[in-house]
């Protein structure tokens, strides 16, 4: 009777979260600025820990950090940018007025029952 109700149960519970995840793009660009920031927090560590021991990797392992910083935060910032870019083209509603666009097609569809009528009455 036991195994019975084991084979009911289901593997996977989905849980109800209030957050939705967030849009492929954006997450694609997040997941690749997390990277690019972790490898840039460990060239500086190395550059540190270089600089200090008096090693001669210390000079191009900073250049090379310097350099991974400027990568690093223009990551951080496409990500801002790609999250606007993903909310003004699929018209995410914001509080407490909304100022996205209508999808095309609705417009679209707006328009024909519009002229429907005054094509019949012609």
């Amino acid at each position: 009777m036991e195994h019975e109700a084991r084979s009911t149960r289901q593997l996977w519970v989905e849980d109800e979260r209030g957050r939705q995840r967030m849009p492929d793009p954006v997450r694609n660009a997040a997941v690749r600025a997390v990277m690019i920031t972790s490898v840039t927090l460990i060239q500086a560590v190395v550059a540190f820990f270089s600089s200090v021991a008096g090693s001669w990797l210390a000079f191009p392992i900073t250049v090379t950090a310097v350099a991974s910083t400027v990568v690093a935060t223009w990551s951080v910032l496409d990500v801002w940018i790609t999250r606007q870019v993903w909310r003004q083209r699929n018209g995410v509603v914001s509080e407490p007025s909304s100022t996205a666009r209508p999808p095309l097609r609705a417009k679209r569809g707006a328009d024909r029952t519009e002229r429907a009528p005054l094509s019949e009455a012609a």
